[in-house]
């Protein structure tokens, strides 16, 4: 089997198999964004300002 062959192969088997929606990803990502974000904000407000 050539690396040509080969590199065809992945890339069908790649786009067989089951993966997440781009929006429901972006979701997740959104999601995990935000709730760091206000973990920072929360860590900030116990902190005496300068």
């Amino acid at each position: 089997m050539s690396m040509f062959e080969l590199i065809l192969a992945a890339e069908a088997a790649a786009s067989e198999g089951t993966s997440l929606a781009p929006f429901i990803a972006g979701g997740i990502a959104l999601g995990i964004l935000l709730t760091l974000l206000a973990v920072v904000i929360q860590f900030g407000r116990g902190r005496e300002h300068s």
